[in-house]
């Protein structure tokens, strides 16, 4: 009798709005009824788009897919800030954005653009000490952040009608896409945050390939067990 080849399997997921990417790594090994499942590369519960969740022998994939190119599209809102840089926090006023033009939206982009440091938001999943810098930030206490080189190859201005901001990014792993959104409204003096964000692509991974959750974990439940 021929041994069974080890089960292994690649998901492209289209992430569920304020789910956050271990709930979607949860709800699909909950499914799969296997403990080898996770996720290549975070994207804030806030966030919407593609999620790759390998499972079994393919999670040794995970490295390989998560340093590929990243694209997004979404919107940020000049002239307001949060503490997390998006909609998780407060909204809070910095100053009225009324003269900025798309001119000048466009050239803070390009500062933007390229080989950058950048600050990671104190409100993430980065580990500064062993501990997640989040968690800290959720105490209120205050972590030292060191900048990181990331490189963003685009920072397309898609429409401009102030206060509104959108945008399409390429770059690379690592990118805080909230922290370009402080980055631009500290450029043009009057804050920034972000409002909406949709990851379209990982790699050659786009997200008209993406599955919606709820269909996908139907798909599971209704196939035969010798898949697995």
């Amino acid at each position: 009798m021929q041994e069974k080849e080890p089960y292994g399997e690649v998901f492209l997921i289209n992430k569920p709005y304020e789910w956050t990417s271990f709930d979607v790594v949860k709800k699909v090994r909950n499914t799969l009824k296997i403990k080898k499942v996770g996720h290549a590369g975070t994207l804030d519960p806030l966030a919407t788009g593609l999620l790759i969740v390998c499972a079994g022998k393919k999670t040794k994939s995970i490295e390989s897919y998560m340093a590929q190119e990243k694209e997004y599209v979404g919107t940020f809102i000049l002239g307001k800030t949060t503490e997390s840089f998006d909609l998780e926090k407060e909204v809070k006023d910095v100053a009225d954005p009324g003269h900025i033009t798309l001119e000048q939206v466009k050239k803070a982009a390009g500062q933007l653009t390229g080989d950058i440091l950048q600050i990671p938001p104190m409100h993430s999943a980065i580990k500064v000490g062993g501990k997640r810098v989040y968690e800290a930030a959720r105490k209120g206490q205050e972590v030292q952040m060191e900048a990181r080189p990331v490189t963003v190859t685009e920072f397309d201005i898609t429409r401009f009608d102030n206060p509104e901001v959108e945008f399409r990014i390429v770059c690379s792993k690592g990118t805080y896409i909230r922290s370009l959104a402080r980055d631009l409204g500290e450029i043009l003096g009057v804050g920034a945050y972000m409002s909406s964000l949709t990851r379209t692509r990982i790699g050659k991974f786009k997200l008209e390939e993406a599955e919606e959750l709820a269909n996908l974990i139907e798909k599971i439940k209704n196939r035969p067990d010798e898949n697995l």
